[in-house]
């Protein structure tokens, strides 16, 4: 999948169709009782207030020309009464579906949240965070009255109508198919408008989604805003990306509010038709000035439900872009995933094998197949199409190439080359975060892509370049790997990696609260806290991807000691710049132009004067 920026739309893979509405109705099922309880309420609230414009016709035909006080003023005190019952029943119906309509915004967001976590990191590498927030926060609380106000409402509405012909072919039938005579006008009209309104509204659900990823990017790196004096040019991008949101909102409710003009227009013209054509039959003497008040009063309430279905129809156009969005995100493959057969893995002992490895980050497996049938094993210089962050490929190239080795347990090796060659994607790899296009990964003689996804990674120790902190106090973040660690193992990791001595510095030690992403500590701090973390999870495999690169010399040596003795009896793989640190370890690769150049101890490498000495006297 090609990456996606705040620059570009997000385009659909698929329309929206009668399929989607049919599986949001899964989300209402499990409250259906409910909800036809509240629907019952309403329909009993409305039936009474419907008889109402009865009550005025008789009071019109034969309490007012009789000039019956008493028949008046019950017909008055029932009046009330009918508008008290249908008040207090729509209000208890109100409270009842604010209480579903949030039950259904948790259980949409915790499906979104669940499946996130499952996704691979491809699918994050791909996708700006503030694209992914918004569908789990704004688009979730956008569709929930839909689902469940606009389902009711739509029932409502319709028996509304029922009941409303029914009466207002009681009190006349001509005067209620002039009535009648406007819903042809009404279906054209909606016809037309909505294709215009759902393809304005899914503009508008690009735009705030190019502006949520750019202002959540943005406030992410405000230091580096400030760093290099980008301000001006932020505002101008944000004032342009605020402008497009602007621009198609603008569009998208100039569509949306035809709709209950067009209705109201209609029904003005209906009401008048019935005055003139109940005028003319009433100067004939056909018809009573009851019988007109009557019908023209349910003429009004005809038109109301209908008024009110157009803005339900309006709310499930404008929110039909966000709920294709939704079920795209709970529908994205997790591509790494446990085999359906996948097995429990036993306790790792260490031994690592890759047996002809190829991988690519985009999706570059028909060139791969081509060269394999063709035999071919090319090798290029690709560094320009791969980022420094992680060895994150900007270009669609292979990374990996038909690699193979083999480490024995307790070993340790490091993993050095120029920047973008594929260290950190070998270690990705041995983790399975991602799936190679080719090739077996195996642990122990295992197939990592054959045992379950948790039984691995519970057993590996995992040192990013990136040192995550979560909000929360310095322990709550050493704990993060092993909730049931007690405070003296968490104090023991903490020592091991040479952290106890600014944590106990701190105004509350361990339990020092620490701002978002560790705002107030360095990264130098950060790294400790994290190295700390992955020490505490007791790791049978432990991979170290540029783990000291923020640590001071003198922090760095002193860690190495401790680390050295938790190194031993268990397989590492260190990445590391600072060749120094790595000089003690069993083997090293060097990685290049998408293979193994050269392997072997530090003093062998050196002895060849191959790649790996040229790196180092380098430095």
């Amino acid at each position: 999948m090609a990456r996606n920026t705040y620059k570009q739309d997000e385009k659909l893979n698929e329309a929206f169709n009668i399929k989607h509405l049919l599986r949001a109705s899964d989300y209402i099922k499990k409250y259906i009782r409910i909800m036809i309880f509240a629907l019952v309420l309403s329909g009993i609230g409305g039936a009474f207030g419907y008889i109402a414009p009865l009550v005025t016709k008789t009071a019109l035909d034969k309490a007012v020309p009789d000039k019956n006080v008493k028949l008046l003023l019950s017909l008055a005190a029932i009046m009330a009464g009918l508008y008290l019952v249908s008040t207090i029943f729509t209000t208890i119906r109100s409270r009842i579906m604010v209480k579903v309509s949030q039950n259904i915004i948790y259980d949409i967001r915790k499906d979104i949240f669940t499946h996130l976590q499952e996704l691979p990191f491809e699918y994050y590498d791909n996708r700006p965070h503030g694209k992914i927030l918004i569908r789990v926060v704004n688009y979730v609380n956008s569709v929930s009255d839909m689902l469940s106000n606009g389902l009711i409402n739509i029932v409502l509405e319709g028996f509304n109508l029922v009941f409303i012909i029914a009466f207002m072919f009681m009190a006349d039938v001509q005067l209620a198919l002039v009535v009648m005579c406007g819903v042809p006008v009404l279906a054209v009209f909606m016809f037309w408008i909505k294709n215009k309104q759902r393809k304005a509204w899914q503009e508008v659900s690009n735009k705030n989604s190019n502006l949520n990823a750019y202002l959540q990017e943005n406030i992410v790196g405000a230091k580096i805003t400030q760093i290099f004096a980008r301000e001006d040019e932020n505002v101008e991008i944000f004032r342009n990306l605020s402008d497009d949101c602007r621009k198609t909102w603008t569009t998208a409710v100039k569509y949306s509010n035809l709709v209950w003009p067009g209705i109201d227009t209609i029904s003005v013209f209906v009401r008048a038709a019935i005055f003139l054509f109940g005028l003319f039959l009433l100067g004939n003497g056909n018809k009573s000035l009851g019988t007109i008040v009557a019908v023209s009063g349910y003429a009004s309430y005809f038109w109301q439900p209908i008024m009110n279905l157009g803005n339900i129809f309006n709310n499930f156009i404008n929110n039909v872009a966000y709920l294709e969005r939704i079920f795209e995100t709970i529908d994205e493959p997790v591509s790494v995933k446990d085999a359906e057969d996948a097995s429990v893995m036993p306790p790792i002992k260490g031994d690592v094998t890759f047996e002809n490895i190829s991988f690519s980050y985009e999706s570059d497996a028909e060139e791969l197949s081509n060269d394999i049938a063709n035999g071919e094993n090319k090798t290029e210089d690709t560094k320009e199409n791969y980022t420094e962050a992680g060895d994150v490929k900007s270009g669609n190239k292979m990374v990996l190439k038909n690699v193979s080795f083999s480490v024995k347990a307790g070993e340790s090796v490091a993993l050095v080359g120029p920047t973008g060659a594929g260290k950190s994607t070998i270690v990705n790899l041995i983790s399975r975060f991602y799936n190679v296009n080719s090739g077996r990964i195996l642990i122990d003689g295992h197939d990592i892509s054959k045992v379950t996804l948790k039984s691995l990674r519970s057993q590996m120790g995992i040192m990013m370049q990136d040192s995550f902190i979560f909000t929360g106090t310095v322990e709550d973040n050493i704990r993060y790997g092993k909730l049931d660690a007690s405070n003296e193992d968490i104090i023991k990791a903490a020592e091991t990696v040479c952290a106890d001595g600014f944590i106990e510095k701190m105004k509350d030690g361990y339990n020092t609260e620490v701002k978002e992403r560790g705002g107030t500590l360095s990264e130098g701090e950060k790294q400790l806290i994290s190295f700390a973390r992955t020490v505490l999870s007791d790791p049978k495999i432990l991979i170290l991807d540029e783990a000291t690169s923020s640590i001071d010399v003198r922090t760095e040596k002193a860690l190495q000691t401790g680390l050295d003795r938790m190194l031993k009896g268990r397989t590492s793989f260190i990445i590391a710049h600072r060749l120094s640190t790595i000089r003690n370890c069993d083997k090293i690769m060097f990685i290049d132009n998408g293979g193994i150049l050269e392997a072997g101890t530090h003093d062998e490498l050196m002895a060849r004067k191959g790649a790996y000495y040229e790196l180092y006297m380098s430095r």
